[in-house]
């Protein structure tokens, strides 16, 4: 055989070889990337203003991290300070370790030590702690289904779980306890 028969033969089985793996990679099906793992996008130290369908201010919202969900349109908090408005123009404040958004916006999930607070004049300031809060802004509602404390004046109370009225300044417990320490004069 002459060079040139050898170098046709090496020729002709290196392209059945190529053209083989070619034929092989392009059946192999494609593999789940992940998508639904990561967030379609994520802010970082932001401040967000949440209108309301009338165009009015529904909550504010600051935090080093949010991430959004591409597959259901919620969205994860890290440290999450929101500030809800009450119709007479003062806000809460409600901090957490964590917390998630529904994708109308018009739920929250605050989970790990969560602290709200009412601005109000330091005699009169209302402060509520547990462990996990769902707010509802549209409504000016918030519960817990577990243990709530809530201080005002001097006064500590304490129950397994809450339901209250943000605008009204309305708050149920379920099975109160409550501590009484008058102010010194």
């Amino acid at each position: 055989m002459s060079w040139r028969a050898w170098l046709g033969t090496i020729l002709l089985v290196a392209a059945i070889v190529s053209g083989w793996s070619a034929w092989r990679q392009r059946a192999d099906p494609l593999t789940a990337t992940g998508v639904a793992d990561r967030s379609d996008y994520v802010l970082h130290d932001f401040e967000l203003v949440s209108l309301d369908a009338q165009g009015k201010e529904s909550f504010t919202l600051r935090a080093p991290e949010l991430a959004r969900n591409p597959a259901d349109g919620t969205i994860a908090l890290q440290t999450p300070l929101f500030l809800l408005p009450d119709p007479d123009g003062t806000y809460w404040e409600v901090r957490s370790r964590t917390g998630w958004l529904s994708a109308s916006h018009d739920e929250l999930r605050l989970r790990g030590d969560v602290v709200a607070k009412a601005e109000e004049a330091a005699a009169d300031a209302i402060s509520m702690n547990t462990e996990q809060l769902n707010v509802f802004p549209q409504t000016n509602l918030a519960t817990s289904a577990v243990p709530v404390t809530i201080t005002q004046s001097g006064s500590t109370m304490r129950g397994s779980s809450m339901q209250a009225d943000l605008a009204a300044k309305n708050v149920k417990l379920k099975d109160v306890r409550t501590r009484y320490a008058p102010n010194r004069r």
